[in-house]
């Protein structure tokens, strides 16, 4: 369950957690802080302030995570916690699951237009076409009923007709 911290992985977590305790899993919640090079000529002049500077994102995204995870009453006791370093968060979480066999990836999605998706590219988009296991998108959008409670629909108000239409059933 890879997490940014954003509001779509706090909805995917919700599901993390939900399928964790129906499957009797274990819940490995990961993030990945993004290893940012200075790519310059002096880059040597950087080496210790980048060091550093890794240090403290590594140290506060566990934080972070220590915190979520805290705050999650119902979070299973077997909730694995984990930060990892990569120039791709999509290559971390990928060479995780396969390194730790896991059988499934619950992960959240933004949800961005066309555009931004293709200027920006998509973490969600690459661990789907990319993953050795399946893997659950969960999209939350401001406004959306799912968002406050993943598992129910928002109720529709029913219209009366004054002639009923039989339904078309569909088997796939």
């Amino acid at each position: 369950m890879p997490t940014d911290f954003g509001p779509a992985s706090a909805v995917a977590l919700r599901y993390g957690i939900d399928l964790a305790h129906a499957f009797d899993a274990t819940l490995h919640v990961l993030h990945a802080v993004v290893d940012v090079v200075p790519v310059s000529p002096v880059t040597a002049l950087y080496g210790p302030e980048h060091a550093g500077v890794l240090v403290n994102m590594d140290e506060d995204a566990r934080a972070q995570l220590r915190s979520l995870l805290v705050s999650r009453t119902d979070a299973p006791p077997n909730t694995v916690e984990v930060v990892v370093r990569s120039m791709s968060p999509a290559i971390a979480i990928l060479e995780y699951a396969a390194e730790h066999g896991i059988d499934f990836i619950v992960m959240g999605t933004h949800g961005r237009s066309m555009v931004a998706h293709l200027l920006l590219g998509s973490v969600t988009e690459t661990v789907v076409r990319s993953a050795a296991c399946p893997v659950l998108t969960v999209r939350a959008t401001e406004g959306d009923a799912t968002a406050a409670a993943p598992h129910r629909r928002a109720a529709r108000p029913k219209t009366a007709r004054a002639n009923p239409r039989p339904r078309k059933r569909t088997v796939a």
